[in-house]
């Protein structure tokens, strides 16, 4: 593959709309728990929730494909050889965390009946709780790991741009540099 200075534009377009899905997901999640299980608009919240869910499901295995099959530019360097090694680990995390969000919510509402409550319109109440289920602990521990990492993540890519005024934020936006440019030109 040829040596780029930027992430492909599809992935850029994946990884600003994940961004905002993930963030949408976890914010509604923290809402939906806060919620009285009686409240009317509970239920058009979870389907918007369940299928937000899927929806990033879908958009992170493109994602994913995607950036097998693009260029995209050389590491990043921290300056700490260590850091170095874990960024990938990071970056590949997102993705099993992802999937392990995914799963927990699927197998929640599949084992308390969600999906025929919220989906199917069976008109059955709420569970009283979803915390008597493993899989909605895995999912709430989940989340907060997941907030964990979008946390470092933002720092790490904060550090870049303004401490190590490396540029960083250029490699995951739309447009092309000089070196682009030259590059495409030889």
């Amino acid at each position: 593959m040829r040596e780029v200075s930027r992430y492909h534009p599809l992935l850029v377009s994946l990884h600003w709309t994940l961004a905002v899905l993930i963030i949408a997901a976890l914010t509604l999640g923290v809402t939906l728990a806060a919620m009285a299980d009686t409240a009317a608009e509970k239920i058009g919240l979870l389907a918007l929730h369940m299928a937000g869910g899927a929806l990033i499901l879908v958009l992170m295995v493109i994602r994913f494909v995607v950036r097998i099959w693009t260029a995209r530019p050389a590491a990043a360097t921290t300056g700490h050889p260590r850091l170095d090694r874990i960024a990938p680990l990071t970056h590949y995390g997102f993705y099993v965390l992802i999937l392990l969000m995914v799963g927990t919510g699927f197998a929640t509402a599949i084992l308390s009946g969600l999906n025929l409550i919220v989906f199917g319109a069976s008109g059955a109440p709420l569970p009283p709780t979803l915390m008597i289920y493993p899989t909605f602990k895995a999912h709430v521990f989940f989340a907060a790991l997941l907030a964990g990492f979008i946390l470092l993540h933002v720092l790490a890519a904060i550090y870049h741009q303004f401490i190590r005024k490396d540029g960083l934020f250029g490699r995951m936006w739309f447009g092309r540099r000089a070196s682009d440019l030259s590059m495409s030109a030889e």
